[in-house]
C-alpha cells in the first residue's frame, strides 16, 4: 500500500480547513476557526493511503516551516475566489513553492465556487495565474471534490 502526502496551503481564510474536512469526511462546517500549526488526517483511495496536512494560514510562504513540506508528493496551494485579496502574494508564494520544492507537484485550487456567479468567476485572475493544473472548488457544496480527490491518485 503507498502512501503519499498532500499539503494544503495558501493564506488566511481561503477554506483549507473546509477543503481538509470535505476530502476526509466529506464534511462542512460554515463556522471559522483559525487552523494554529497544523492538522494531519488520511484518507484511503485506490488502495492508496495518502496523508494530507492542513497547514496554518500565513502572509507569505516563506514563514511556513520547510519540516512540514518534507516529502510532500503534492501541494494544493489554495485561494479564495470570492476575495481577490487572497491573490495578492500568489506570485511571490508560487515563485517560492516551485523554487524550494521542485519535486513535488503543484496546484492551485481555486476554492468558494459557491459564493461566485459565472461573470464574476470570469474576472477573478485565476486564468493569469502561470500553472499546469487549477481546480475550482467548493468545499461548502463539494463542487470540484471529486477533481480533488483524483489529484491526490495521480
Amino acid at each position: 500500500m503507498n502512501n503519499t502526502k498532500t499539503i494544503l496551503t495558501g493564506t488566511f481564510g481561503v477554506g483549507k480547513t473546509s477543503l481538509f474536512k470535505r476530502l476526509i469526511n466529506d464534511d462542512f462546517e460554515d463556522k471559522y476557526i483559525t487552523t494554529i500549526g497544523v492538522k494531519v488526517g488520511k484518507k484511503e483511495i485506490e488502495g492508496q493511503t495518502h496523508t494530507i496536512w492542513d497547514i496554518a494560514g500565513e502572509v507569505t510562504q516563506e514563514k511556513i516551516p520547510p519540516t512540514y513540506f518534507l516529502n510532500a508528493h503534492r501541494i494544493f496551494y489554495v485561494i479564495d475566489l470570492s476575495r481577490p485579496n487572497t491573490f495578492g502574494s500568489i506570485d511571490s508564494d508560487l515563485d517560492f513553492l516551485k523554487k524550494h520544492y521542485a519535486q513535488s507537484d503543484l496546484c492551485i485550487i481555486g476554492n468558494k465556487l459557491d459564493l461566485l456567479e459565472h461573470d464574476q468567476l470570469l474576472q477573478t485572475r485565476l486564468g493569469m495565474i502561470p500553472t499546469e493544473c487549477q481546480i475550482l472548488t467548493s468545499a461548502k457544496n463539494g463542487d470540484g471534490i471529486e477533481a480533488l480527490a483524483k489529484m491526490l491518485i495521480k
